[in-house]
């Protein structure tokens, strides 16, 4: 079945950096768009990705993020990273690894999400 494994969230201090890995399972990995997902306490999750990034490799973000985040991923191991720099604290959320078939909607997976907070 897929299965997902989700790490690297943490507490970090505004301006710090973490990074967030994915290890997927269960389905053709390469096959698959992987993106982030966030939701920050009390709110619903976002609809637009943080983070999204195609088979092909292309890469998207969301304006909030820009040029501070960056997404990978790496085929051989089944593995999509988020490289969080200069953190806000509005950064402060669950994050959720995301895999989306690009021609079949249907086959969407969600990751069991891993949290994130900026604070001092």
């Amino acid at each position: 079945q897929v299965q997902f494994v989700e790490s690297g969230g943490g507490l970090a201090q505004p301006g710090g950096s973490l990074r967030l890995s994915c290890t997927a399972s269960g389905f053709p990995f390469s096959s698959y768009a992987m993106s982030w997902y966030r939701q920050a306490p009390g709110k619903e999750r976002e609809r637009e990705a943080v983070a999204v990034i195609t088979t092909s490799s292309s890469t998207n973000y969301a304006d909030s993020v820009k040029g501070r985040f960056t997404i990978s991923r790496d085929n051989a191991k089944n593995t999509v990273n988020l490289e969080m720099n200069s953190l806000k604290p509005e950064d402060t959320a669950r994050y959720y690894c995301n895999a989306r078939h690009p021609l079949i909607p249907a086959k969407t997976y969600w990751g069991q999400g891993t949290q994130v907070t900026v604070s001092s």
